[in-house]
């Protein structure tokens, strides 16, 4: 990498907060308004006019859906100045819209922004999830093995009784028997309603009581939670799921040649990467957007998986 690379790579950090920001804010305006596909649009929109000033040479290869479903930030969209280095990003520019629509914690605007050719493209369909923090031994939980096993396995690897462990789930009738399986061998189960990046998260932060993560979401967010594991340590495990032709065909389209595979986190992303977060509402990973006089407050957090580097930015701007 030449120096120029690396002095671009570095001014990127802090413009990736800069990124997610501008989507925070924007959609924060449509906290508890009840309106899914606006509080979307806001954030969406804002994230690609900050995206379009920056000197890259970007691709969304996680982005909003497929270019005929969707307005802005498609996959396979380009943005950037076009000067800079090429990379490939990944995004939600609202990971929670029932969240913010509703106003509850937890919703974030994200980004993942890594060397060109380095990240899975991964369609638009739902994807089976495992998902633990760093310090334990690799394999030590499994997509493929029984949910109750897997929550034995990582109590014992942690010295604590099963009573002790708590796993994320989120809440949805189809993790009915999976809830079951955990709770009949002890296991806490903390259930979400949306925003399994931060359900992956929190597996890390000892603060959040989150010991694993476990299930089925959409596969674009596995995507950006492995980045997220790539710059702060964990291990992840996942596998595509498809429920009808149309969906084996987006995975074909987007390059994907064995539909069982099951991928682990240097199958989703390699080598340096650059994670950045803002909190849209108030969760347990970061503060949300707060709107007082002429100034508005955020809270990000942007890491690097090649320095291990995690910044906590805490902002005030003016109100535009």
């Amino acid at each position: 990498m030449s120096q120029r690379d690396q002095i671009l790579d570095r001014i990127l950090v802090m413009e990736v907060a800069r990124v997610t920001e501008a989507a925070a804010m924007s959609a924060s305006r449509m906290i508890g308004r009840g309106d899914e596909k606006q509080a979307d649009q806001a954030a969406v929109d804002a994230m690609r006019r900050a995206l379009n000033n920056l000197d890259i040479q970007g691709r969304v290869v996680i982005g909003e859906g497929e270019r005929d479903e969707a307005p802005m930030l498609y996959i396979g969209e380009i943005v950037g100045s076009g000067k800079g280095p090429e990379v490939d990003i990944a995004l939600d520019p609202l990971e929670g819209t029932t969240l913010t629509a509703k106003g509850m914690a937890n919703a974030l605007a994200v980004i993942a922004i890594a060397k060109r050719g380095s990240m899975l493209h991964a369609p638009d369909v739902y994807m089976d999830k495992i998902a633990i923090g760093g310090g334990y031994p690799q394999g030590v939980v499994d997509l493929d093995r029984d949910p109750g096993d897997n929550a034995l396995a990582l109590a014992k690897a942690k010295g604590v009784p099963i009573d002790q462990l708590t796993v994320c789930v989120m809440d949805r009738p189809r993790h009915t028997e999976l809830i079951a399986k955990l709770r009949q061998v002890g296991a806490r189960v903390v259930l979400i309603t949306d925003g399994d990046v931060a359900g992956v998260i929190n597996t890390t932060d000892p603060e959040t009581n989150v010991d694993m993560y476990l299930g089925q979401g959409g596969a674009p967010e596995g995507v950006l939670a492995a980045a997220a594991l790539r710059c702060i340590g964990g291990q992840i495990q996942t596998r595509l799921v498809f429920r009808n032709d149309d969906e084996r065909a987006r995975a074909e389209r987007a390059g994907i040649k064995d539909l069982s595979r099951k991928y682990t986190l240097d199958d989703m992303v390699q080598g340096d990467v650059i994670f950045g977060a803002t909190g849209v509402t108030d969760g347990t990973m970061l503060r949300g957007v707060h709107h007082k006089g002429e100034f508005v407050s955020t809270d990000t957090v942007v890491m690097r998986a090649s320095t291990g580097t995690v910044r906590w930015i805490k902002a005030r701007h003016r109100r535009a």
